[in-house]
């Protein structure tokens, strides 16, 4: 199992329109390393919702649940009981190397075991 990040604009996309739906197809992605990312993505992969725009955090988990030809269907797994923002996760050490820091405009990338268990640990606490 891989981890994994999706970015999306909360307008076009949020967590609550995947729970309402309680699936969704992510596509549609042009930017050739994000797709190179989208293709790895396989079933039972976790993935973080990262809203983009104004939030500029991560919102929730989902789960892929089938993956083929640069499209990955995604199922709600929870959403986060805080989000972990942008600002936070800059001032973390072990995330300075990450895509989301040194790459702002990549829609997929892998998450690091360790930055995953930061991320997730970090959601639960008030």
């Amino acid at each position: 199992m891989a981890f994994w990040l999706f970015k999306e604009e909360p307008s076009h996309f949020n967590f609550t329109d995947l729970e309402r739906s309680g699936e969704a197809a992510w596509d549609g992605v042009k930017n050739a390393l994000a797709l190179i990312h989208l293709r790895a993505v396989r079933p039972g992969d976790r993935v973080l919702l990262y809203q983009t725009g104004k939030e500029k955090a991560v919102v929730g988990e989902m789960k892929a649940t089938a993956a083929k030809d640069g499209v990955v269907t995604v199922k709600p797994v929870r959403r986060l009981h805080r989000s972990v923002t942008l600002a936070e996760i800059k001032t973390q050490p072990i995330c300075q190397t990450w895509e989301l820091v040194r790459n702002s405009r990549l829609s997929v990338m892998p998450v690091p075991e360790a930055i995953w268990t930061w991320i997730t640990s970090t959601a639960q606490t008030a």
